[in-house]
């Protein structure tokens, strides 16, 4: 009697992370990238939003050195709450020209805020090319003393701080849980919209030397923040190759 042989099991495939992405030079004016006008939850992106807001309705605040430099969200609630809620992103979207920027569906979510690649380079240009000098040397000088960890314990030494040489960066992540272990800070060198907003959301966003940068990713769920991390600085040394 012949033996039948025992079935083999294929793994299941492993999703691919998806990730869309915008390099500005700005002294050429190009711009290169992929899926630039995919819309994708920001995460903590929005926090630059927040803090355009209020430097150019309410004043400084020191809440927004917090919620830049570390992330801080409870600085970036309170923040929202008093600029208007969803309306904060109604309201810079239209006075920055973003095309893909939407408010979050649930106005209390403010990291379910819709945007791309490209509103985000959009975003850096406006802040360094047509803000007021007050509200370009707050941002930028808070994003240039971004700390290696965040406020949350979640590293933010991914993406661009750690391919480029002295960045202004600002990152973003959600859907991770609690960090696996806390991060140990050291020196760094010097809406209707098919909106995803379940996987994991990783983003690395910033400037350096003369190139605006924007990675955003949304990442297989399951997948850890150490794995995401990785992936992400890969792509961002791939896309800043050359350039910063």
């Amino acid at each position: 009697m012949a033996l039948l042989a025992a079935p083999v099991s294929t793994p299941a495939p492993v999703p691919a992370p998806t990730a869309s992405y915008a390099v500005y030079d700005r002294i050429t004016h190009q711009v290169t990238g992929r899926d630039v006008h995919k819309p994708i939850r920001s995460a903590s992106l929005v926090k630059i939003l927040i803090a355009i807001e209020q430097l150019e309705t309410r004043g400084d605040d020191p809440r927004i050195e917090p919620m830049l430099r570390v992330s801080d969200d409870n600085a970036a609630s309170e923040l929202w709450v008093e600029n208007g809620w969803e309306q904060l992103v109604v309201r810079t979207a239209e006075r920055l020209k973003l095309d893909d920027t939407r408010p979050p569906e649930n106005r209390g979510m403010w990291g379910y805020t819709a945007v791309s690649a490209s509103d985000v380079v959009k975003i850096y240009r406006y802040v360094l090319e047509e803000a007021k000098p007050k509200v370009r040397h707050t941002i930028m000088g808070h994003l240039q003393r971004a700390e290696k960890c965040a406020s949350d314990g979640f590293d933010q030494s991914f993406g661009l701080p750690s391919t480029t040489w002295q960045p202004a960066f600002k990152q973003g992540w959600s859907g991770f849980g609690d960090p696996a272990k806390p991060c140990v800070d050291r020196p760094r060198p010097r809406m209707q919209w098919d909106l995803d907003t379940k996987s994991p959301a990783l983003h690395t966003s910033g400037t350096c030397w003369f190139s605006i940068v924007a990675v955003l990713t949304l990442h297989p769920e399951g997948t850890t923040y150490e794995k995401a991390a990785k992936r992400v600085t890969r792509l961002t040394e791939e896309v800043t190759k050359y350039r910063c």
